[in-house]
Parts: structure tokens; sequence; C-alpha cells
């Protein structure tokens, strides 16, 4: 996208009801976006089926979930499981009795890695096998759905697949050290993408957060197809990340985290859903404000444009409920310290000459500095012991907030989307959060009507 479309209206859910089918394409763990979505189409009386990535046994073969592990992921997800293994991804995969990626990376050092060089050749053999299992794998898997798809429902697919890093040892020491490291422990993101082993895990980004988005849309086609034949509707959507914009000096503006390595394959999804979408089928790509999740913690710093959505609460009229959330995120400081010790800091960051070069969403995803990443790890790291418990952060309260509207906004919008890709930003989550929390004023009373989308101001 060469500019930002974020979403400006609070649609309702008008498409999808009882009986309906939700399929979450992406096993569900911990904390992430997918409870929002996944507690509207509860509400909406859908039933929910999931899928599993299978687990890897002591041979490192692929298998299903056992009776155990298939109660609990059910019992997790609230629905029907189809126990046939979708790990995407090739970072495991290899000729029989050859080695992995993840074996190849797993000679490296702290001290060679950026001048080891991999056989691309071999590497494209691994990556050709894990997309063979892989769509094997799906049209089996989408060959039980057929049978739970009765004609005349509509089915809403929502694609939550992403990440792909192999587990090297020397991955982990040098990811910590380019997202968590300050002065002498800083490592340059730009030295990852230029290495081999770099290269490596972006294709696997690629492969596990956007090919399958891909494959998805390919493999459900005769679903697709016979439902909308008979009458009902089908929808696709997928999770991205490309930035979003908050409130910066009383202005709603674009800003990211730097650097999100997996930008690249959050771009490629993007454009998968643009050809979808030219293709007539309707597959959209959210991009979400940025949250605390298992995943994104290793980001250090990713956690701080959250804090002013509660500025946007505010801004976006959010009365009584939006006061109270202000009183709940200081009663989580230790104390001495206010809220405005917090958002004082973090405007200082902002401000900063540091921060303007990324700024620049035609620039994104930008690499690290040494300058930008001591910046934003420090007040990161300072606003972090200003809180009362370190496992009590105001970002975790407000994470909930944006899982819950997102959800909300996604599962609306999906029954007439407007485009392939849509930004949702923290004023039209501030205005869905207020609508659903009001307590003086019934929440249709602040829904807007359906017009264009806008681009927003970029800094």
């Amino acid at each position: 996208m060469e500019n930002p479309v974020a979403l400006n209206r609070l649609s309702e859910n008008t498409v999808f009801r009882k009986g309906d089918v939700f399929v979450l394409f992406g096993e569900l763990f911990g904390r992430g976006y997918a409870t929002g979505l996944l507690d509207e189409a509860r509400k909406a009386g859908m039933e929910i089926v999931g899928i599993t990535v299978g687990r890897r046994d002591e041979n490192n073969l692929l298998r299903p979930l056992d009776a155990e592990e298939l109660s609990a992921a059910e019992a997790r997800l609230g629905g029907t499981i189809i126990n046939v293994p979708l790990m995407a991804g090739f970072d495991l995969d290899a000729p029989a009795g050859a080695p992995t990626a993840t074996d190849l990376l797993a000679g490296m050092t702290l001290e060679n890695w950026q001048n080891e060089r991999l056989d691309w050749d071999y590497i494209k053999q691994c990556r050709e096998i894990a997309t063979e299992r892989f769509t094997t794998s799906l049209s089996n898997v989408m060959a039980i759905l057929d049978g739970l798809v009765a004609d005349g429902r509509n089915v809403f697919f929502a694609h939550t697949m992403a990440g792909g890093i192999p587990k090297a040892k020397v991955f982990l020491v040098v990811a910590n050290r380019i997202y968590k490291g300050r002065g002498t422990r800083h490592m340059s993101s730009q030295a990852l993408l230029d290495s081999d082993m770099g290269k490596l895990i972006l294709q696997n980004f690629d492969d596990v957060s956007a090919h399958t988005f891909r494959h998805l849309i390919d493999f459900s086609s005769a679903i697709r197809e016979r439902v909308e034949a008979s009458g009902g509707q089908v929808r696709y959507a997928a999770y991205g990340y490309h930035g979003s914009a908050i409130l910066i000096d009383g202005s709603y503006r674009w800003q990211t985290y730097t650097n999100y390595t997996q930008g690249y394959a959050k771009m490629l999804l993007e454009r998968i859903a643009e050809e979808a979408w030219a293709a007539g089928v309707k597959a959209t790509v959210y991009n979400c404000p940025e949250i605390r999740t298992n995943s994104s913690d290793v980001f250090t710093g990713i956690e701080l444009p959250l804090i002013p959505l509660l500025l946007a609460l505010k801004k976006e009229n959010g009365g009584r409920w939006a006061e109270e959330q202000w009183e709940a995120c200081q009663g989580l400081l230790a104390d001495g310290f206010t809220m405005e010790d917090v958002f004082r800091k973090i405007t200082v960051m902002q401000a900063s000459e540091v921060m303007r070069p990324f700024y620049d969403f035609s620039a994104w995803p930008m690499s690290n500095s040494q300058a930008q990443a001591d910046l934003t790890i420090g007040t990161s790291n300072e606003i972090t012991v200003m809180h009362r418990d370190s496992k009590a952060m105001i970002s975790e309260l407000l994470s909930g907030f944006v899982v819950e509207a997102t959800g909300q906004l996604i599962f609306g919008e999906s029954s007439a989307p407007s485009g392939p890709v849509q930004w949702l930003n923290h004023d039209i989550v501030a205005r869905r959060l207020n609508a659903s929390h009001a307590q003086s004023e019934p929440a249709a009373a602040m829904i807007v009507p359906r017009t264009a989308s806008s681009r927003f101001e970029m800094a």
C-alpha cells in the first residue's frame, strides 16, 4: 500500500447468524488478537471450527494432537478442531535423513553468523517439501470442513497464522541484542537482514505469515463456490501490522515499532489480499494497533504506543468509562508516580529528533539505529519500573481493550468490507470501545453512517 487507508466507520454485523460457520485458521494459543474476534462469532451463535499446527515428536515428525491435547485445544477454542497438522514454514522440513534449515543454523555462532553462507538450492528443496506437506494436509482439512458447512450457510475464515522464527540458539542471542539491546549490547537489525541467516528467516516469515493466506483462499475455493451458489456468503480476514495512527501532540499520526522484521511478510500478506479482492474474493487484511502478546513481548518498546489509547478514549468522548480506565491505569503505578509522569516520557520520546526519520510510512519497515534503540528501549524500561507490579502493566490492561475493539470492528466491517487492506487506528478503536461501554447513552447513538474510508495524517 502506498498510503494507509483507515477504517472510519462503526459497522454492525448484518450477515453472520446462528448456524453459520466461523473457521479459525491458526491454532489458538494464549494472548492474541483472535480472542476478540472469536468472542464476536460466539455472540452471533456461529459454529466454531479450528485447525491445529500439530506437534513434533522426538524424531521431529509432525503428528496430530493426542486425545488429551485435542480435548484441551477444543476447550480453549470453544469448538471443533480438525485434527490434521497444518504446521507452516520450512525450518524443520528436509529430505529424509538430511539436515533441516534449523540444523544448518545450529552450526553458526555469535562470532561467525554474519559471514556463514547457506546453500540456497538446498533451502529451496526444503521449502518445496514443506509447501507440499502443508498443501496436502490443507486439502484434507478442506475436505473435512466441506462436510461441516451446509448449503446456504455463511462462512467466516479468520487467518491468524504468523511468525516463523527458527529455534536456533544463535538467532535467539542475536534477536535479544536487536530487540532489547542498548549501548554496547545494541545490534543493527540491518546486519541480520544482510546475512544468510536473516534471508532464510525472512523466507520463513513469508511462508508462515503470508503464503498460508493464499493457500487458504485457493484451497477453500470449492467450499466458497458451493456456499455462494446456494445463497450464502464467504469472508476472509487476516491480521496485519503496518504501524498505526495514535495521538501525537493532539493529532492522529502514523507511527511504528522499529525494527519490525516480520513487516516484509505483512506487506506480502497485504498484496495477497489485494490480488484476491481483484479476483472478486472478499478478503481483507486488518492492520491492528500494537498490543502485547506472547510473541510481541520480545520487542521491547512495542507496548509504548498502547498507552496513548487513553488519550484517544477522552478525545472520542469516552465520558465516565474513559475516566475509569485512566483511574485503573493510575492504580497500577507505584506510589509517587502518576499518569502525567508516564505521558511525559512518551512525549519526550515521540518529539525527539532521533525518532523523526522513523515516522516515514513509505520507508517501512526501517532498520533500527543505535540512538533509536537506546531511546525506545530506555523509555520502555523507565516506564516499566514505574509500575507497582511488573506483571500488572498498563500495556497489558490496554491490550485487552484493543483485542476487544478490533474483534468487534473486524466482525462488523466484514459484513460489507470496503477494501482489501484497512488500518484500525486508535481513533476507531476508541470510538468502538466508547460505544460498547457507554453508560449514559445507548451504543447505537454513537454509530456513524457508513462512509468511504479515510486517509489519516502521517508524521
